[in-house]
């Protein structure tokens, strides 16, 4: 609700600037302009360069969450690139500090290591597999053996060099 008040004030106060006609709707669709059938031109409408519409096309991420075993054994232990799996939970204080330090050391390093992320409640099978008993536990996984491991929180500098040593382990 809050958000379609914010969108209509934007595009009154755009429209307005604009000289606009305050009857143009735009199509949820299409995003092209619609008029009623009595206000229809019958010229070519263009629509002015302030208010072009935008994709919402899915980027290619490097962080991912699990969403079963068969997600985990596709994306990570068959990745072709280097893969650091967070085990985290929702309750878990540490686990809220260290998961955005994390997927900003993994943004960093430019698609050369991907990050997926297990929630612990939802994939306690996964947790029980690769012997997680606190969280948050990350492991390093490279051509599907995991190379590495560490629990508790770490400092930027400490993940750079856990980084670092998977991509060039």
């Amino acid at each position: 609700m809050a958000q379609r008040l914010m969108l209509r004030k934007v595009l009154s106060v755009t429209l307005q600037k604009l000289s606009v006609p305050p009857v143009l709707i735009l199509s949820r669709v299409s995003g092209a302009p619609c008029y009623p059938r009595s206000l229809v031109p019958l010229t070519q409408v263009t629509m002015p360069a302030s208010l072009r519409t935008f994709s919402t096309t899915p980027v290619c991420r490097v962080t991912f969450n699990i969403q079963d075993g068969a997600d985990f054994q596709d994306r990570v232990m068959n990745s072709q690139k280097p893969v650091v799996v967070d085990f985290h939970a929702q309750w878990c204080g540490p686990c809220k500090i260290l998961g955005p330090r994390l997927e900003k050391m993994v943004a960093k390093q430019q698609g050369k290591v991907l990050m997926a992320k297990v929630d612990i409640d939802d994939h306690t099978d996964l947790a029980i597999e690769y012997e997680v008993s606190a969280v948050p536990t990350v492991l390093a996984v490279k051509n599907g053996d995991v190379v590495d491991k560490f629990v508790g929180i770490k400092d930027e500098d400490q993940l750079e060099a856990f980084l670092k040593k998977l991509i060039g382990a």
